[in-house]
């Protein structure tokens, strides 16, 4: 094993990256903000977790062919996840606002994360308050999903945008879908390992009751080796 292999994501300098980077499309997409990967990669995004947890899907379709509205299927309870390196809320916004009711959204960068609270009222349930997004500002390395969003702190200097839960807080504990995307490299090993038991154990079971569309987490990473020159090997 080579000392490259060894080496530890460093937080400072991956977040001093991130700030430097343009809050734009284009931006925390590398370059690629103007072509087909915003419209493509959301979609394949959508279809694999509907594949998966047939209950996110809204309309009647094959993958949840939906009884007639007569009062006899019972409501579901609200559908929350949890998007970690949100950024500027290009996952939230184009993925999973369209599946789910309610969405924490984790980013360490204030500059995304106030370009997601700016864009927020454009977004799919927001401004009808039919849906939520909550901001949080902060490393994921701090963060603890089996934790509500009261309990991970302050710090983290929570907002929300939309539905209001009532005063109790019923239904905020939990996740139904964790949503990792071209994050999880940032992380150390034990970080990552963490981060895995913290999330698995804030899933929350199917509320069809069908234990195979019980809570998941989604990985959705591009990989490869990096040369001493910084380039790909």
């Amino acid at each position: 094993m080579s000392a490259l292999d060894e080496e530890e994501p460093n937080l400072e300098k991956g977040l001093q990256y991130w700030e430097n980077t343009p809050a734009t499309l284009n931006g925390v997409l590398g370059g690629f903000g103007t072509g087909t990967l915003p419209r493509v990669d959301p979609l394949g995004s959508r279809q694999f977790a509907q594949s998966l947890l047939p209950y996110t899907v809204r309309i009647k379709s094959v993958l949840r062919p939906l009884a007639a509205d007569d009062g006899s299927r019972p409501p579901l309870r609200r559908i929350r996840a949890l998007d970690v390196g949100a950024g500027i809320g290009r996952v939230t916004a184009n993925v999973l606002l369209h599946l789910v009711d309610d969405v924490v959204m984790v980013e360490p960068i204030p500059k995304f994360v106030e370009q997601a609270v700016n864009a927020a009222a454009g977004w799919k349930g927001i401004s009808n308050k039919e849906k939520s997004v909550t901001f949080l500002t902060g490393p994921l390395q701090q963060f603890d999903a089996r934790k509500t969003v009261k309990e991970n702190g302050e710090e983290f200097n929570p907002r929300r945008a939309g539905w209001a839960p009532p005063p109790d807080g019923e239904g905020e504990r939990g996740y139904d879908i964790v949503w990792c995307q071209w994050a999880l490299g940032h992380l150390s090993d034990a970080d990552l390992v963490t981060f895995f038991k913290q999330a698995r154990e804030s899933l929350r079971k199917s509320p069809t009751g069908r234990a195979q569309e019980d809570g998941l987490v989604v990985v959705k990473e591009n990989v490869c080796r990096d040369s001493h020159d910084g380039e790909a090997a």
